[in-house]
């Protein structure tokens, strides 16, 4: 019995036992599943905070990168409205100077016709005032013979003037002879001490490239590549079947000079997108600039001039990407000055004045790309906002004739540009248009009352004229010959000048038989 119950209390504290034990294991196994869960669920929410986080990130580059290329787009259409705007303005004084052009010519046509009525109603009133001499003489038997004298002594009177004048034509003719010749011995003087290089340029540029691959990346994907070399530089890029070459074309050189700097280095580096390519350009640019002001420091020095304008020394060197009938301008304007400063040391003028306006006689040349007018007017008023003397700054507005000169020191320039673009080999021109003002020059001689023939000779650099002696008198010849000269430097461009030599012959002819 005892046994019996110590057998049921130790059954029951086992049992007690047991289920303490699984209930303290159930509850171990609950906290760790309920810690696990809650674990689980921070690394969730952790999870989630980052997501956040990463989508706002993601969503802000997305504004940045929207508010960047909008910027860009901004800036690019503002810079495309900038130069359209100078482009209309350029457009608007070219228009403007035509029409004032245009009216200077209607208005010299208007005082060329009223000379011609002049010179008809005088012609007409000699005819008149001959009849009623003869109507005179023919009552000369009639006359006394202190009357006689008179009228001998009119016509002795006349005739003694007409000799007169002869004789003054001739000591005319003899000084512009002797003149002349005297010239001529100065200015080839003048010639032979200096020599200089001529360097001829166009309106395009030919970049070589390593091969035909690099065009593709020149252009780019979608052409970003080439969109942003043009609209940086302002040129126009030629990617046609030229093998293995870029050609850069614009019409203004020092931009067409960045653009193949530019090109040469982007090749070079090898590495070619749009960020680059502006880095590569201002680079160019700065380099461009620098080889201006050497140029312009180089040309200051060679002809010993000092203390100009650090502008117009500038202005001097981006002269050096222009040209003139093929002529380099820089090399033009430097050997213009020596010619100036020779020719005036022979004459006892001021020499360091005419090698001054030499110098800087064609300086308007290197703005009249973004001002309208004549390069004279503008280069005068240039060197004299620079502080250049006045008597110089006449010599520049002068020398194409818009002006009248004032000194010796002006006509010099304008002799010494003269000599330096005329020279032999110093300019070229194509055959097409040699041709076309050969032409030209004929045509506008023989369309001239009283012209028989008229021939251009010396590769058009001398226009000889016949007339019929019969229509025009010695008289007539000589403002002929100022006419038509006047006519083509109206209306034809030229290099040097033309001489215009009007010949009047009267023959006359018997047979014996």
């Amino acid at each position: 019995m005892e046994y019996a119950i110590v057998a049921i209390v130790a059954a029951l504290v086992a049992g007690a036992i047991a289920f303490a034990a699984g209930y303290f294991l159930q509850s171990r196994v609950f906290t760790a599943k309920k810690v696990a869960l809650e674990a689980e669920r921070a690394e969730i929410e952790k999870k989630l905070v980052a997501a956040d986080a990463q989508a706002k990130d993601i969503i802000l580059k997305a504004k940045d990168q929207a508010l960047q290329v909008r910027n860009e787009q901004e800036q690019d259409n503002k810079r495309k409205r900038g130069e359209l705007s100078r482009e209309e303005d350029q457009l608007r004084q070219r228009r403007e100077a035509m029409d004032k052009r245009l009216e200077q010519i209607e208005n010299r046509n208007r005082k060329l016709e009223n000379r011609e009525k002049e010179m008809d109603r005088a012609k007409a009133r000699l005819d008149e005032l001959e009849a009623k001499k003869l109507q005179e003489l023919q009552r000369v038997a009639a006359m006394s013979t202190d009357e006689a004298k008179q009228v001998l002594l009119q016509q002795v009177e006349k005739d003694t003037r007409q000799d007169a004048a002869r004789i003054i034509r001739e000591i005319e003719m003899n000084a512009r002879e002797e003149g002349e010749r005297r010239g001529r011995e100065i200015i080839t003087t003048a010639i032979e001490r200096i020599s200089s290089d001529q360097v001829v340029e166009s309106t395009v540029a030919l970049v070589p490239l390593p091969s035909d691959e690099m065009k593709g990346r020149i252009i780019g994907k979608q052409g970003r590549n080439i969109r942003a070399i043009e609209m940086l530089t302002g040129v126009d890029l030629v990617v046609d079947d030229t093998p293995e070459a870029v050609i850069i074309s614009s019409h203004n050189p020092i931009r067409r000079e960045v653009a193949r700097v530019s090109l040469q280095k982007l090749i070079s580096d090898g590495r070619i997108h749009p960020g680059r390519i502006e880095k590569i350009v201002e680079s160019a640019e700065e380099e461009v600039n620098k080889s201006i002001v050497e140029a312009g420091e180089a040309a200051v020095l060679e002809t010993s001039i000092p203390g100009l304008h650090p502008e117009l020394i500038k202005m001097l060197g981006s002269l050096k990407f222009r040209t003139s009938y093929g002529q380099n301008v820089l090399a033009h304007v430097v050997e213009t000055a020596h010619l100036a400063g020779m020719i005036a040391a022979e004459l006892k003028a001021d020499v360091k004045a005419a090698k001054l306006g030499a110098l800087l006689h064609d300086i308007g040349k290197a703005v009249t790309h973004e001002v309208g007018g004549a390069h004279a007017i503008i280069g005068a008023e240039y060197a004299r906002k620079y502080g250049v003397p006045e008597n110089v700054c006449n010599m520049i507005a002068s020398h194409h004739g818009e002006v009248e000169p004032k000194s010796i020191e002006a006509v010099l320039v304008t002799a010494a540009d003269a000599v330096s673009g005329a020279r032999p080999g110093a300019r070229r021109e194509s055959l097409e248009q040699y041709l076309k003002r050969v032409e030209a020059l004929e045509s506008m001689a023989n369309a001239m009352t009283g012209v028989q023939q008229s021939y251009a000779i010396q590769a058009g650099r001398e226009l000889r004229i016949i007339v019929k002696p019969e229509q025009i008198d010695d008289l007539g010849a000589i403002n002929l010959s100022k006419m038509i000269a006047r006519k083509i430097e109206e209306n034809l461009e030229y290099p040097g000048q033309i001489k215009v030599t009007v010949i009047r012959e009267q023959r006359a002819v018997e047979y014996a038989k």
